[in-house]
């Protein structure tokens, strides 16, 4: 039977690590409506791709990179105050996106199957991708815990938090390394295009149904599990691909979890 293939618990094993990681950190995400954060790391990815084929390096690493540095521009160009930051991320984004295509377009000689970069290949992961993806989900969880009474601070209220003495430059600073770390783990999960949906909509269906932050971060991270097991199901069932799959699944969690969260609303009231 197919289940019993090592490729396919290397998948599921790869995807569960990331939705780890991703559903507690997509509820900062969610908190502090930085969606278009995740795209703008995720577009420059294409420029970490090129980077990686022209220093002949793993596209990973090069990805990696690139978060990094476009987070890093992020952070210190969010405090001018001559453009909005939704229009700052969308040049970042598009044109580190159009970078990467174009760079990619003058190797003449090397073929890159873009569609998987685009879209995910879970099935591809090998035991090496494993090892990157929970050595570097862990460290990430990590510093996620140990930063998070200052990170909600931050996203509560950023001027208490600084008149608090906690270093709100260095804790957004570190938020976007941590969503950095992600962007270049879950590559070859979801894909490019959609590994923001892996940050927000599990984050989104658990804010329905927490009454905690705490809860929230643990309700997103098994909603992120349970839409990579099903998608991974779906994926095998009916030869679909993987990575959209649990983006669809994920989809259907957040649905349920609105209509949970309004019948339970409808009850409480009901008993008030």
């Amino acid at each position: 039977m197919i289940w019993e293939a090592a490729f396919v618990w290397r998948a599921i094993m790869a995807g569960v690590g990331v939705a780890l990681v991703a559903g507690p950190l997509g509820c900062f995400v969610v908190w502090r409506r930085m969606a278009y954060f995740g795209t703008a790391l995720a577009h420059n990815a294409f420029l970490g791709i090129a980077l990686g084929v022209v220093l002949g390096i793993d596209p990973m690493f090069g990805i990696a990179a690139a978060a990094i540095v476009v987070a890093l521009l992020l952070v210190l160009l969010q405090r001018q105050h001559v453009l909005a930051d939704d229009t700052l991320m969308g040049i970042l984004a598009h044109g580190g996106m159009a970078t990467g295509l174009v760079v990619l377009s003058f190797l003449t000689g090397l073929r890159v199957d873009l569609l998987t970069y685009l879209f995910g290949d879970v099935l591809a992961v090998s035991w090496t991708d494993l090892l990157w993806i929970y050595g570097a989900g862990a460290v990430t969880l990590g510093a996620l815990v140990a930063l998070w009474r200052w990170l909600l601070m931050v996203s509560v209220h950023a001027e208490l938090a600084a008149a608090e003495g906690i270093p709100v430059l260095l804790v957004r600073l570190a938020f976007m390394l941590m969503l950095a770390v992600l962007v270049a783990i879950a590559m070859k999960i979801v894909g490019i295009l959609l590994i923001t949906s892996m940050l927000i909509i599990p984050a989104a269906a658990a804010r329905r149904l927490a009454d905690t932050p705490e809860t929230m971060a643990v309700y997103a991270a098994g909603a992120g599990v349970l839409a990579v097991l099903g998608g991974m199901a779906g994926s095998m069932t009916w030869d679909i691909p993987s990575g959209p799959a649990i983006v669809v699944v994920a989809a259907i969690l957040f649905a349920l979890a609105q209509t949970v969260g309004g019948l339970r609303g409808l009850v409480r009231r009901s008993a008030g």
